[in-house]
């Protein structure tokens, strides 16, 4: 529901007809806990990535992996580790432009804009609401129909962009057991590039608007057998699209870490096979 302000019109828990409390709330439970988490979470995520995407070093290990947050490779900064740049070299070197700055500004909005991110930060940075029973400390509310918000609505447009990045990451985990000196290898590394890829599509396929893709528009799915199973499919993985969505945070950067410090030569790179 929207709802307009006006002038000398009370809104939320002090409009008219409203039970007049004047406790700011009376939830004795700490409340404020889930929401703070949030915030430090998303914030814990945020300042890592923007501090290694624009390190500009430590992204390629053992002349075969190459961390997420640097794919794909593209800047004519690259040459620095050409094993890493597997798409050419193409965009300026330059401090304020990350090596990947093809796919990580789309990647961004895709989660930016991703259904269960819009539900965690509006509760947590944003406060609309805060909680159950907690007012806001907004005026006004018009949802996601002007702007800045109502760009919300092109997060299904990031989702293709998303698919495409994904098979680069897939690429890039499969070239990985690929060693220039000893041909096939595998290594605790390749592993840790699997699983952080794995992690990445479950959480790419479960978007609601990959459910959508499926069977939004299907008017009767007895005529379309294989589109309704892939839709019963996402649909159950869509049940747990916030799980994959936080779980793929914690990767991403336990992925980026474990090759920046074996490029590094802070810890070496387990050799299973080869």
């Amino acid at each position: 529901m929207t709802t307009a302000a006006r002038p000398g019109v009370a809104h939320g828990v002090a409009a008219p007809g409203r039970a007049q409390v004047d406790a700011r709330t009376l939830r004795t439970d700490r409340w404020w806990l889930p929401p703070a988490a949030t915030t430090i979470g998303l914030a814990i995520f945020l300042v890592y990535g923007g501090v290694r995407a624009f390190q500009q070093q430590y992204f390629f290990a053992d002349e075969r992996y190459l961390t997420p947050f640097y794919s794909p490779c593209v800047s004519l900064g690259c040459a620095a580790e050409p094993g890493a740049a597997h798409f050419g070299m193409f965009i300026p070197d330059h401090p304020l432009i990350p090596y990947a700055a093809l796919t990580l500004p789309f990647l961004l909005l895709f989660r930016l804009t991703c259904y269960y991110y819009r539900k965690a930060y509006y509760r947590s940075v944003w406060m609309a609401p805060a909680a159950c029973s907690v007012p806001e400390p907004h005026g006004t509310y018009h949802g996601e129909t002007r702007f800045p918000l109502i760009l919300q609505n092109s997060h299904r447009y990031f989702f293709y962009l998303t698919l495409v990045i994904s098979l680069i990451n897939t690429y890039d985990a499969v070239v990985a057991f690929r060693h220039p000196a000893d041909g096939f290898v595998v290594g605790v590394g390749n592993l840790v590039l699997l699983t952080n890829v794995a992690l990445l599509w479950l959480y790419t396929i479960s978007c609601h608007s990959c459910r959508h893709a499926m069977g939004g528009r299907l008017k009767h799915f007895s005529q379309h057998p294989v589109r309704y199973r892939l839709w019963t499919t996402i649909s159950a993985l869509n049940t747990r699209h916030h799980l994959f969505a936080w779980i793929t945070l914690g990767t991403l950067i336990l992925t980026d870490l474990y090759v920046m410090l074996v490029a590094r030569g802070t810890i070496t790179d387990l050799r299973l096979i080869g």
